[in-house]
């Protein structure tokens, strides 16, 4: 069963029979938000959001996933590729990105999930933008965030997966939805403001 996460909220990523995730994606849909008025179809401009994975040992970024880095130097973290135009929005992940939580380095403790609108629009520009925890090894999706309100910002980092209690001892996982509005075209203009997510 899915848990709509509210932003902030936390969940734990153990299965319900007691033992513990090894693989997960994080997936990403969106649309374009319909324009208004007459001249509304000849101004339809696709919009491009990119996911990116950033992680973290302790409070530094030790390496990152996203559209020309699709996968990570340990390959435990695996971007599936770019779309240009989103188009799922409730439907399927228009973007994914696949951790393999028993690959994932034990110095690594936190990894933050961002989406920027590389294409510039602004998140007003966007609906039925959602962000989704799938358990890889049997389909079944665990989380949910859906962004809503849109807003005049280019980025928004999304959830985060991190070691409950701490990392260093590989101990069991956990998701929490951040849902915090940034701006960037890129996760590189967001590194400044990603560690007050740790």
């Amino acid at each position: 069963m899915t848990v709509n996460l509210a932003k902030g909220q936390q969940i734990s990523l153990s299965k319900s029979d007691g033992g513990e995730l090894t693989a997960v994606r994080m997936g990403l849909g969106w649309q374009a938000a319909p324009r208004k008025g007459f001249l509304a179809r000849l101004t339809a401009k696709e919009i491009d959001l990119d996911a990116s994975a950033v992680l973290f040992a302790g409070r530094e970024a030790v390496d990152v996933v996203f559209f020309q880095h699709l996968t990570s130097d340990d390959g435990s973290v695996r971007h599936t590729g770019d779309n240009l135009v989103g188009g799922a929005g409730q439907g399927g992940d228009d973007e994914s990105i696949l951790i393999d939580l028993q690959r994932v380095p034990v110095h690594v403790d936190q990894i933050l999930f961002t989406v920027n609108s590389f294409s510039g629009q602004t998140f007003a520009e966007v609906q039925n933008a959602f962000c989704r925890l799938v358990d890889e090894t049997n389909g079944q999706e665990l989380a949910r965030y859906t962004l809503s309100g849109g807003g005049p910002y280019t980025a928004q980092i999304m959830a985060k997966v991190n070691r409950a209690g701490g990392g260093g001892t590989g101990g069991a996982w956990q998701m929490s939805a951040s849902g915090a509005p940034a701006t960037g075209r890129t996760f590189q203009d967001l590194l400044p403001v990603l560690a007050s997510h740790l």
